[in-house]
């Protein structure tokens, strides 16, 4: 293994790459990582010297406090290639903020940004062969934090590890999904973590998405845990309602995540002239729509699928298909943030970032 130095990371490059193992054209989505792994400790009140690593298993105590009380945070991003082979990350501030946010509700150290960046543009400098060209290709960028001191004390932890793995991923193409509207299970409360990407927030999810499944849905749209009354979030994406031709969503709050996808689709919405209304949506009101034929859409929105169309949803034993839009937003705005994505299309935001 050869090291070097990068103006901030310490570098230990893997001895043979294992990227020619890898069908590009099959990919299971999350499964396949590439060569290297950045890795950071929290020790003794600071973050240490960051290093780059060859991707492989950790060692921990199995008294590490992340095992037991649940002190893990993480990010999801998406590094592309474009077809002269200049690699783009989209947003990559409001990740790195947003995770920040998140380890603070935590009680986890901030992470400082000159770290964050040079880690992440070393370690894509370094494993840029696993970038494919192609619209719809991707490599998938998972940062993370997790508590590593051995103590099964309860509470935080002066020790920490910060990390970043990337996955190549393909186009998504997951089809539309039925979702079931949640009406006793919730995914946050006020005063919680459900602005957080907090690892826990997820593993709640599951037992009640798995309940919809026996039911016929793939997905949950989370409702307010106080009444059950306001829709909030689809799955572990943002949502949007298109009724007649306005756009309806969620505010976010301490129950709902600062989508970076959600405030991009947002922000093309309105410089389009689209109406946007963010305020409270009752469950009520979408029930009424869909009967009445004004419902025309319902989305999700996040970074792996991008925008995920809902082709119909469950409430209280009733089954709402909702008409495919020849000329949806659904889709037009799935364009427009990819063309943005993949240097396709000018950037009137700024929100392209040329690694």
């Amino acid at each position: 293994m050869e090291n070097t130095i990068s103006q901030i990371v310490e570098i230990t490059k893997a001895s043979e790459s294992k990227i020619g193992q890898v069908d590009f054209e099959n990919l299971n989505f999350g499964n396949i990582f590439t060569d290297h792994m950045f890795v950071c400790d929290y020790v003794n009140e600071e973050w240490q010297t960051p290093k780059i690593v060859p991707y492989g298993p950790l060692t921990l105590e199995p008294s590490a406090r992340v095992f037991h009380y649940g002190q893990a945070v993480f990010e999801g991003m998406k590094a592309y290639k474009d077809d002269s082979g200049d690699t783009f990350l989209f947003r990559p501030d409001e990740n790195f903020k947003r995770i920040n946010k998140s380890a603070e509700r935590m009680a986890i150290p901030e992470f400082p940004e000159a770290y964050f960046f040079e880690g992440m543009n070393t370690l894509l400098k370094l494993d840029n062969e696993w970038i494919k060209p192609g619209f719809g290709n991707s490599l998938y960028i998972r940062p993370f934090v997790i508590a590593t001191q051995a103590s099964v004390s309860a509470s935080e932890a002066d020790e920490y590890k910060f990390l970043i793995i990337c996955s190549p991923a393909q186009a998504y193409y997951s089809g539309d999904v039925s979702v079931l509207v949640a009406e006793k299970y919730s995914r946050s409360a006020d005063g919680g973590t459900g602005y957080a990407k907090a690892a826990g927030n997820y593993a709640g999810q599951f037992y009640p998405t798995n309940l919809a499944k026996k039911e016929g849905y793939q997905q949950v749209i989370w409702t307010d845990a106080n009444t059950h009354e306001y829709m909030e979030e689809a799955g572990t994406m943002n949502v949007f309602f298109r009724v007649n031709d306005t756009l309806l969503t969620a505010p976010t709050s301490d129950r709902i995540l600062d989508g970076v996808t959600r405030k991009s689709l947002i922000a093309i919405a309105e410089k389009e002239g689209i109406k946007v209304d963010v305020r409270p949506v009752k469950v009520s009101e979408i029930v009424a729509a869909a009967k009445d034929g004004s419902l025309k859409e319902i989305f999700g929105a996040g970074t792996a699928a991008v925008v995920s169309p809902v082709k119909a949803f469950g409430y209280k034993g009733e089954h709402y298909e909702i008409t495919k839009q020849e000329n949806s937003y659904a889709d037009h705005f799935k364009k427009a943030l990819m063309d943005i994505q993949y240097n396709k299309a000018e950037d009137p935001f700024g929100w392209r970032y040329k690694v």
